[in-house]
């Protein structure tokens, strides 16, 4: 039997055993945790919502510069169109795929939807090389299809493509050892600020523009088809690299937006989370106040 004077001592100890088990600890180590996860949050919809501003503002630019690159493409074109030109059917020669993409990412399925437009090609047809602009596009093919590709560029997007880039670019190709029988430009083409889709021109080769039905009657030189072929790829390209752009930029722009509003709900979420924990923490505080005191009392 315990004496009189243990037993307030006994209910005293028994009281702060009690206390010591309570997770108070754990609960303001989770309530820190949610904090923290929620500021972060809180800074990615920041710098989502900036580069949402700064994609549109980009937008305006490089739609203008796409209106402007429409002009030459679709002059060139029509060239080859009133000319009848086809590409040169030949059994032992390949044609040649050039992929307009960017080194950048933060856009969408941009730059997925080129690299699956080129692997349904090679299971269709895989007699061909590619090309590749950007390094987007080329680490995703370089899984598949690494063999075909003969020539690659990078540094491709940084800013609004300019005609001087596409030369630049179009003088490579030409210096390409291998002969085909024509060049397809594959390029996301603009539908709307946010639609696009998948898109292919045409480049052909001076034997193709030389047999041409029509073309005598453009009375040019044979000894300046090269200079002519070259000249209409290089307007192609800049009109495929300046709506590529576009849609790269829009679709961005769209990416963040997308971005933002999921940041936001999840911000709501964490802060009720944040809200009820803190409640609870409080809660348990004013549970051991109570406590301790009654034992006081009791003492």
């Amino acid at each position: 039997m315990l004496s009189r004077a243990a037993r307030p001592a006994l209910r005293a100890g028994a009281s702060l055993q009690t206390r010591a088990v309570l997770p108070s600890s754990a609960n303001f180590a989770t309530l820190r945790e949610i904090e923290g996860r929620l500021k972060s949050i809180k800074n990615i919809e920041k710098i989502t919502n900036t580069m949402k501003i700064v994609a549109s503002t980009k937008l305006n630019r490089a739609q203008r510069a796409m209106q402007d690159s429409r002009v030459y493409g679709k002059t060139s074109n029509g060239v080859f169109e009133s000319a009848e030109t086809k590409p040169v059917e030949a059994e032992n020669k390949k044609k040649l795929v050039v992929v307009c993409s960017s080194d950048k990412g933060l856009c969408g399925g941009i730059h997925s939807g080129l690299s699956r437009y080129i692997r349904r090609e090679a299971l269709e047809n895989p007699n061909f090389d590619l090309v590749i602009l950007g390094e987007k596009a080329k680490s995703q093919l370089q899984r598949t299809n690494a063999k075909d590709i003969v020539l690659s560029f990078a540094g491709v997007g940084k800013d609004i493509p300019t005609f001087a880039d596409a030369q630049a670019i179009a003088d490579q190709i030409v210096l390409l050892p291998n002969e085909y029988s024509h060049i397809e430009i594959v390029y996301n083409k603009f539908i709307n600020a946010t639609s696009y889709e998948p898109a292919v021109v045409e480049a052909f080769s001076e034997e193709a523009i030389a047999a041409s039905a029509n073309f005598s009657a453009f009375e040019v030189d044979e000894e300046l088809l090269s200079n002519l072929r070259e000249y209409a790829l290089a307007n192609s390209l800049y009109w495929a690299l300046t709506e590529g752009h576009a849609c790269e930029i829009s679709a961005r722009r769209n990416a963040m937006d997308n971005a933002s509003k999921n940041a936001g709900e999840m911000i709501n979420k964490y802060q009720i989370l944040f809200n009820r924990t803190r409640q609870a923490v409080i809660t348990g505080e004013l549970v051991e106040i109570i406590t301790g005191a009654t034992a006081s009392e009791d003492m």
